[in-house]
């Protein structure tokens, strides 16, 4: 999975600064875009060019309009300022994409070379699902027990912190805070107006983590974190200064911020919000489901085939799961071999520096086996890291943060070791797979890598492919060596089994209208992962709804296309080569990846023909 903050970087720093005049700014980002088109070195023709001149343009607007997103990939033109979240910047942005997608007719696909129309259309889908989604109102729903406002510290951990003006800037930033969870509560207000709450028993969640944030000493708050170690380049009167300033503006428009939005969420949210789960509830709310369901697997399959498809995985898994019991020698069926693995104390960590410890050491036996089956792979490392003790508690096993655009952060792991007992080590191998190489980092620092695509390729994605790519990386660890006993090969099956069983969950739930309990009853059924994580799983489809369907829609296609690729090229299929083509287009959508591996196929057949 994928940290929720992940976003792109920006280009042309030098000219647009905070405070401009927003024709200024936009005369500025065309300048941008002209001279990126200009530097790019690549050779187009003047349709392409002013392709790229609008897409240079929409990233400048991007970066301006979410500034934490730049500033988490490492563009600190925006390191003073929040998103405007108040309802008519949502209703602009909204607006400014149904233009852009006009200006996007303008374009004759015909006219450009190949990669500008793959481009092109990657670009359309992606404004054509924000606009078809704006007005369902989904921006309403703001926050949840996995972040929002209450959890915007942990922007910090992001930033460099290096120089004074890197520490005045977060001050700054600190001091606009209180507009910015002004803004939320406004959302959150016109949620329960329009009937658009998630379900009370997830958000009481929250209350835990606002609270958190309501301190006493300044310097307890989790916003005041980089000010306790300082670089050393700072003197002694300077960091004290900084630190002075940083601890009024906590105890004087921070923590009052906070303490106004807790009262709010207390006695005004939480008694509004919906009792069951589901999005079928919302105002057209089972058509909206099947609107995130299209976005987040890019495919035209309706919740009923999606649940139909997860049923249908589900068996097929299942199956498997006996074999690998069998082989076992196990004295059981495959119910009583999940039970042994829940509750043998063998296979649990009882201190979490231990566990921390494991999950870096199988990452390290991870690495050097990857050129058996990769041709490229990326120059960005990536480190293993614990998740923030504050979300810990009500968050899912791990989930990824890709690197800073400009180098200065690499790629960070983010594992669970909230109660180790309860954190199976034969997941350990499965997850590393799929949250670092070769699942998520590898394919999004690769992408990042690849320098003569547009910057919305390179740093933005559709979620069936990093998703997808991410769950196909888990079958590779057999060729990489993992997967040596019937325990780690039963967590890699349950693993499989976990993403089948989320295509029958998370439709359950949102179209089928499933309570919480009845998506948790199968999970315990059918996968080996702890109670713990099953709620926390469950509750996390019930407050993202789709995003669990891409997935498995992903894999599926990566392995249908590789078995296809397999079958027509028989001895010239080269597994290095196929995977090389699936990523070096980046995070496309599903359609554009068969077609690329499809003319792949179609070239090594010909070729193959020739020499004959």
């Amino acid at each position: 999975m994928i940290h929720p903050h992940r976003r792109l970087p920006s280009a042309c720093r030098t000219f647009a600064h905070i405070g401009r005049p927003a024709a200024l700014s936009a005369a500025l980002a065309l300048m941008c875009a002209a001279q990126a088109v200009a530097d790019s070195g690549v050779d187009r023709n003047a349709a392409s060019k002013r392709l790229h001149a609008l897409f240079e343009a929409e990233w400048e607007w991007t970066m301006r309009e979410f500034p934490t997103w730049a500033s988490r990939l490492g563009d600190r033109r925006y390191n003073r300022r929040w998103p405007d979240v108040s309802l008519e910047a949502y209703r602009r942005r909204h607006e400014h994409r149904k233009a852009v997608l006009k200006r996007l007719e303008e374009f004759d696909p015909d006219e450009l070379p190949e990669q500008d129309r793959i481009s092109l259309q990657l670009f359309r889908q992606s404004y054509r699902y924000d606009v078809e989604e704006f007005p369902f109102g989904w921006y309403l729903l703001p926050l949840n027990q996995r972040g929002g406002i209450q959890t915007a510290h942990e922007l910090a951990d992001a930033l460099r912190f290096e120089t004074i003006a890197d520490f005045e800037d977060w001050i700054v930033r600190l001091q606009r805070l209180p507009e910015y969870i002004a803004q939320t509560t406004e959302l959150m207000r016109e949620g329960v107006r329009t009937g658009r709450t998630h379900p009370r028993r997830i958000m009481q969640r929250v209350v835990r983590q606002i609270e958190a944030q309501c301190v006493n000493d300044p310097r307890q708050s989790p916003f005041y974190k980089p000010f306790h170690a300082m670089p050393a380049s700072i003197s002694d009167q300077a960091a004290a200064r900084l630190r002075k300033r940083a601890e009024t503006v906590i105890a004087d428009r921070v923590v009052p911020a906070f303490r106004t939005f807790l009262r709010f969420f207390r006695e005004e949210y939480l008694p509004a919000c919906l009792e069951r789960p589901g999005i079928w509830q919302f105002p057209q709310g089972e058509r909206h489901y099947r609107v995130r369901a299209r976005r987040f697997t890019t495919t035209e399959l309706t919740p009923q085939q999606i649940h139909d498809l997860g049923w249908s995985e589900i068996r097929r898994i299942r199956a498997e799961m006996e074999r690998v019991v069998e082989r076992s020698g196990f004295d059981g069926d495959v119910d009583a071999y999940i039970r042994w693995l829940r509750t043998d104390r063998r296979f649990y960590f009882q201190d979490p520096r231990e566990l921390l410890r494991e999950y870096r050491a199988v990452a390290k036996r991870i690495d050097p086996e990857l050129v058996r089956l990769f041709g490229t792979l990326p120059r960005t490392p990536y480190g293993v890291v614990p998740i923030p003790e504050l979300i810990a508690p009500d968050t899912t096993t791990a989930y990824y943060q890709p690197p800073a655009a400009d180098g200065s952060r690499a790629g960070l792991y983010f594992v669970n070791l909230y109660k180790p007992e309860t954190r199976p080590r034969y997941e350990i191998e499965v997850l590393t797979l799929h949250e670092a190489v070769p699942g998520h980092h590898l394919q999004i620092a690769l992408a990042m890598e690849l320098k003569d695509l547009p910057k919305f390729r390179r740093y933005q994605g559709f979620t069936a492919f990093v998703e997808g790519w991410a769950l196909y990386a888990e079958s590779l660890g057999d060729r990489l060596g993992l997967y040596q006993d019937p325990p780690s090969q039963m967590g890699r099956l349950s693993y499989e089994m976990w993403r089948a069983v989320r295509l029958v969950v998370d439709t359950g739930i949102h179209a089928f209208r499933w309570s919480r309990q009845q998506a948790i009853d199968v999970f315990l059924k059918y996968t080996a992962k702890t109670r713990l994580d099953i709620e926390n799983e469950v509750d996390r489809y019930i407050t993202w709804p789709g995003q669990a369907l891409a997935y498995k829609v992903g894999e599926i296609t990566i392995q249908r296309l590789r078995s296809q690729a397999e079958k027509r090229l028989g001895d010239r299929f080269d597994i290095r080569e196929f995977h090389d083509v699936v990523l070096r287009n980046g995070a496309v959508t599903l359609g554009v990846l068969q077609e690329q591996v499809e003319r792949w196929i179609a070239r090594k057949t010909a070729a193959t023909e020739q020499e004959r």
